[in-house]
């Protein structure tokens, strides 16, 4: 069978970067389809992906859209990467909260940031599972998109569409930053991770099947002996981009993931620049070990900038009559790296496992029914299909309990449209100080995004 991809949100140039390079180095029959509704930045995604193709000279046939439903007909796989408004919203996610004292590092999960970048998301995500539906009903259907719960659960809570959603942040904890802590050989090492996206506890480490959680301790010890060691504590993202080397990443202290460690004797995913948006009544103004999160830890600023940097990058090379530069196909790490792993395990019914948010439909007996569950998973010729894990201990289920139910509240508001439960959802996040600041908060956030939520009535 040759595949039949369909990327949505191509304008993502790292992603879209990504995933031809993957393509490009299997060297396989492929029809790629790209769509983005931004047709400068859809000329972009082409021109890069045209030009890797031709390099490499793969048989890869590509084609490009702005309308989505001209090329899902016959798609065997759709992926989706959208981002609603761009990081021209993303800013205005963060820099709104900021005029109330509420930091935020990254701003696209939880807290004011991602309970706003929902309300944009859901109504569009919905629309696009509709489409797949209806022109390509049995195409596998990945999301990418952030808040991935509230994505996914709105998805399937709307439609029903089989939407499987994948983040790279367990593997490159696991595969990347504890083997290498345990100073280990990622083939070695074996672990559980469980949770939701971006706050997934590894419950359980093994190295050659023994236990490695006593040596994780020791590390943890030693870690936050660290603290004063400020130029690892918050990394910048200046020169390295949203993906830290290994090097940074071996080298950075992430000091509250290791307390939680020594307190729950487990490691939340992913690092603190996204661990502490869960916890946002530990960082009052921002405050971070003597740094300010989103501003000297985590610079948000720094992060949008790169990505602005990187696009225009892809620009002049995807418009150029230069060729590649030479290193173009090197690995890229990213949120693609396991994308094609998956659809090809599902092909061969290899039934190869790895990290996926999917509905609770038994394999975490003690979190709510069909909430979205970032857990292990295998990917066989029936599809990807949670595995069943042991009840999580009562503290690390509390840590999710309350989020889950966010989740469901901010579903509510996006799909009905609601500003009220927009203010619940503020309130039950935690990063509002008052009842009277949400309101307040709620409004702003609205009134700046009006153009993309089109669902509420202002």
């Amino acid at each position: 069978m040759i595949e039949k991809i369909v990327l949505i949100g191509a304008g993502s140039a790292m992603f879209t970067r990504g995933l031809v390079r993957d393509l490009v180095e299997r060297g396989c029959e492929t029809e790629l389809a790209l769509v983005d509704i931004d047709s400068d930045a859809l000329l972009v995604a082409e021109g890069l992906a045209r030009k890797m193709i031709k390099a490499r000279k793969t048989p890869i046939r590509l084609t490009g859209s702005t309308d989505r439903r001209e090329v899902l007909p016959g798609a065997t796989a759709v992926i989706c990467t959208i981002g609603v408004g761009g990081r021209r919203a993303w800013e205005q996610d963060v820099f709104v909260p900021r005029k109330y004292g509420i930091y935020q590092p990254v701003g696209d999960s939880v807290m004011p940031g991602g309970t706003s970048r929902a309300l944009r998301m859901i109504p569009a995500m919905v629309d696009i599972a509709k489409d797949v539906l209806d022109l390509a009903p049995q195409a596998l259907f990945i999301n990418y998109g952030n808040p991935m719960g509230p994505v996914c659960r709105a998805v399937r809570k709307a439609t029903q569409a089989n939407m499987l959603g994948l983040c790279h942040g367990v593997n490159h904890v696991g595969n990347c930053y504890l083997a290498g802590m345990l100073g280990v050989d990622m083939s070695d090492l074996k672990y559980t991770a469980v949770g939701m996206n971006h706050l997934t506890w590894f419950t359980e480490v093994r190295v050659k099947g023994k236990d490695a959680m006593p040596r994780l301790r020791e590390i943890a010890a030693k870690q936050l002996t660290r603290l004063d060691e400020t130029e690892y504590i918050g990394i910048s993202f200046e020169d390295g981009g949203i993906t830290e080397s290994d090097d940074i990443v071996l080298k950075s202290v992430y000091p509250f993931c290791w307390q939680l460690f020594q307190l729950f004797g487990a490691f939340p995913a992913v690092f603190d620049r996204h661990v502490t948006e869960f916890f946002p009544q530990m960082f009052a103004d921002g405050s971070y070990y003597g740094k300010k999160l989103g501003v000297d830890a985590y610079s948000f600023e720094n992060c949008i900038s790169w990505g602005d940097r990187i696009y225009e990058e892809a620009r002049k090379i995807a418009l150029s009559s230069a060729p590649l530069p030479n290193d173009f196909f090197e690995s890229i790490e990213g949120e693609h790296e396991q994308a094609l792993d998956i659809i090809d395990s599902i092909r061969r019914d290899a039934g190869r496992v790895y990290s996926a948010n999917l509905p609770n439909s038994g394999q975490v007996p003690n979190l709510p029914a069909d909430a979205i569950i970032e857990s292990p998973a295998i990917a066989d010729g029936s599809g990807l299909r949670a595995i069943a894990q042991k009840p999580l201990p009562a503290g690390i289920a509390g840590t999710l309990a309350t989020r889950l139910q966010w989740v469901e509240t901010v579903v509510e508001a996006a799909l009905e449209g609601s500003r009220d439960k927009f203010i619940q959802a503020l309130i039950l996040d935690g990063a509002v100080d008052s009842v009277k600041t949400a309101i307040q908060l709620a409004d702003e956030l609205l009134a700046a995004q009006a153009e993309y939520l089109p669902q509420f009535k202002m």
